[in-house]
């Protein structure tokens, strides 16, 4: 196998290349929401992963450029919503706007952090650790509660630039 592109060592000047190579990989696509003192405030990542069964933890990764970075790293509690293909306007509203939450049916979740309805799974998080990582943050969630639907639809994936969702050959 053969390949048109040379190796790079990632610099400011190549940010555009590593993008499109990080972009190969495609990820599912969460909301994360909080409660503040202003009311509720949501946010749309694909920096979610799993880490731990016992205890429960999740891990998501805000970039420090964000609006949003600083009541989300410094919130106590957060819910992580994983999304179905069927929920594309909600991703794309929390891409770009942290509030205007009542085009959306939500309601408080156990630990005070907005749940919104029609998700796939629902993890209620307790801030378990938050690490500095280059030009994001780690966050490390304690898993309190979740809700898992009991109808699998697919979920709404993002690769390259783009979202979508994931065909399995039958």
């Amino acid at each position: 196998m053969t390949s048109e592109q040379e190796y790079f060592a990632p610099s400011p000047e190549n940010h555009a290349d590593l993008r499109r190579a990080f972009g190969c990989f495609g990820t599912g696509v969460t909301v994360v929401t909080i409660q503040t003192a202003d009311g509720p405030l949501g946010m749309t990542a694909n920096s979610f992963s799993s880490v731990s069964l016992t205890p429960a933890l999740v891990l998501w990764s805000p970039a420090l450029a964000a609006r949003r970075h600083d009541p989300f790293a410094q919130a106590e509690h957060f819910c992580i919503h994983i999304l179905g293909e069927d929920q594309l306007a909600l991703a794309r509203h929390f891409a770009t706007n942290g509030d205007g939450f009542d085009a959306f049916d939500w309601s408080a979740g156990p630990l005070g952090a907005p749940r919104l309805a029609g998700c796939l799974a629902e993890f209620h998080c307790t801030r378990f650790a938050r690490y500095p990582a280059g030009d994001h943050s780690l966050i490390l969630g304690e898993i309190q509660q979740v809700f898992h639907a009991q109808t699998h639809g697919p979920g709404l994936l993002f690769k390259r630039g783009q979202f979508g969702r994931f065909t399995a050959d039958a």
